[in-house]
């Protein structure tokens, strides 16, 4: 088991999430942008990202919101997005049981995809879970993800059309940063190769849910796979 000095951990965590953190900045100024663009003030635009924080359910509510859509529509996609967070929350569960409320309040929120794989995989190193790296790294991707929501809010009352640049780009990057130095075995490769075709075939055939169920079925095949390699 690692002994890594507390400070030196410190350290380790900002520096881990920096890299995923930069590479969200042009989502999270897509989001602020969208937000000016679809009539929330500069004010609602930034205070959904300081107490939604939540990328993909933000982009998504924004969509649905600048189209005219109802409150159910928008509680639904933000539940069908956010599910997978079952899965990262069930992930921690037993080292987090035993933490104080405010301790796991704060986990809950800082939780975010880019937080739960670099302290996932500091937990392997470690074996252990390390409570402060978990909440800095997830600080730090905190404020820039609000810094950058902060430049989208500006961008978005002086630049127009800023959305055509392309700028979602960064959420398939991000997660490609990701999840490619965690393909360490053959069946995390097909899973992830099993969710990637059909995540492409589901959205020509524009079949409801397409990512979520992406996902499920690349879960299955490769749980299956390492079943059979035991």
């Amino acid at each position: 088991m690692s002994t890594q000095p507390v400070r030196s951990l410190r350290l380790a965590a900002f520096f881990d999430i920096l890299p995923l953190s930069i590479a969200v900045i042009p989502w999270g100024i897509l989001c602020g942008s969208l937000a000016i663009q679809v009539g929330l003030s500069p004010l609602q635009s930034q205070l959904m990202s300081l107490l939604v924080f939540a990328g993909a359910a933000q982009l998504s509510s924004l969509t649905i919101v600048g189209a005219s859509g109802g409150i159910a529509t928008i509680l639904g996609s933000t539940a069908v997005i956010s599910s997978r967070h079952l899965l990262y929350s069930a992930t921690f569960r037993n080292s987090a049981i035993a933490l104080p409320l405010h301790h796991k309040m704060l986990m809950a929120f800082l939780l975010t995809d880019e937080m739960f794989a670099v302290t996932e995989n500091k937990r392997k190193e470690l074996g252990r879970f390390p409570l402060d790296y978990a909440l800095i790294s997830g600080a730090t991707f905190y404020v820039i993800w609000n810094l950058s929501t902060l430049a989208g809010i500006i961008a978005g009352t002086s630049i127009p059309n800023l959305e055509s640049l392309g700028l979602e780009f960064a959420i398939a990057a991000t997660f490609i940063a990701m999840v490619v130095p965690n393909i360490k075995s053959s069946p995390v490769l097909v899973a992830v190769l099993v969710s990637a075709f059909c995540a492409v075939l589901f959205h020509k055939l524009d079949v409801p849910n397409d990512l979520l169920l992406s996902a499920l079925i690349g879960m299955v095949v490769g749980y299956s796979l390492d079943k059979e390699a035991l």
